[in-house]
């Protein structure tokens, strides 16, 4: 029904993206065994819930850049934006809470990185990632983007890189490196929120279609010529353009895709935003009591 039947197995899984993230997965129950136990045996074990969320996000990460949904991200804008929130809004927190504290010590921890530890700081972090989620959505950056292969892969690389700042400042692995107090990490999280909504009002209240990726068949085929192979004029002679493929009118696939990145977005910053909630509130508690006299003392 989306149009996937025409296309082959290779354009629909990307096989040599799948072996590059299986490596990855591989190398990570390595790192989290035969190597934690020769090079950090004192470090605490790797839990079947971190495992679990690592495995998840890649899996996620791999269908949103590799898999079907990269495909159907190129034809419907709604899908696009689903790979965009998986990206940069679901899988991120997932790998930063997945890998243990001791490999972001082992790799981050050497005298190399002082000199860009400013870069680190979560007001730079904040606004970096969000200045450039936003800008990527202007019609004419996103039209650009997606024609041009290595500018498209250089600015993916840059946000996946700049949201894992930006989430690391929220759900920061190592304790010891948390720059935040939980209040803060609240004001934080709020403050993403209201930073991503005017790209997210500019999609969804949008009048007509802004992208020609979508919406113009010449553009449409010279961006899907970076996911199918041989020459991208043929999909012209084939079909009519992203239209062929929409299930909805395409206003209607561009403002859903704005909904369904505020509603992410909002879901997933209102989860994140009730656990540091509550385990300040926890944490807070545990305090008062501990300042409590107990019963023989005031006897």
């Amino acid at each position: 029904m989306l149009g996937l039947q025409y296309f082959s197995f290779e354009e629909l899984w990307s096989p040599w993206f799948f072996f590059f993230m299986t490596a990855l997965v591989i190398l990570y129950f390595y790192l989290a065994g035969p190597w934690k136990e020769k090079h950090a045996p004192n470090e605490p074990r790797v839990t079947v819930l971190q495992k679990t969320l690592f495995v998840s996000g890649m899996a996620l990460y791999y269908l949103a850049n590799g898999g079907p949904l990269e495909l159907l991200g190129h034809m419907m804008f709604t899908f696009h934006m689903v790979n965009m929130s998986l990206s940069y809004l679901i899988v991120p927190p997932m790998l930063l809470l997945g890998i243990p504290g001791y490999l972001w010590r082992y790799v981050f921890a050497r005298p190399f990185w002082a000199k860009y530890r400013s870069l680190m700081n979560p007001i730079f972090t904040l606004v970096v990632f969000n200045m450039l989620f936003s800008v990527y959505h202007v019609p004419v950056v996103h039209d650009y983007v997606m024609t041009h292969f290595t500018i498209h892969r250089i600015y993916y690389l840059v946000l996946l890189v700049t949201s894992f700042m930006m989430w690391f400042q929220i759900t920061c692995p190592v304790p010891e490196w948390n720059r935040l107090t939980d209040v803060r990490k609240m004001a934080y999280i709020f403050a993403n929120g209201m930073l991503l909504t005017p790209a997210c009002a500019l999609i969804i209240f949008a009048s007509h279609t802004m992208y020609a990726t979508y919406n113009d068949p010449e553009v449409w085929a010279k961006a899907m010529g970076y996911c199918v192979s041989g020459d991208p004029s043929v999909l012209l002679s084939s079909f009519n353009g992203p239209a062929f493929f929409n299930l909805m009118g395409q206003t209607e696939d561009q403002q859903l895709g704005g909904i369904v990145m505020k509603l992410v977005q909002e879901v997933m910053y209102g989860a994140i935003l009730a656990y540091v909630f509550f385990h300040w509130y926890k944490k807070e508690h545990a305090d008062s009591d501990d300042e409590l006299p107990d019963s023989g003392a005031l006897s």
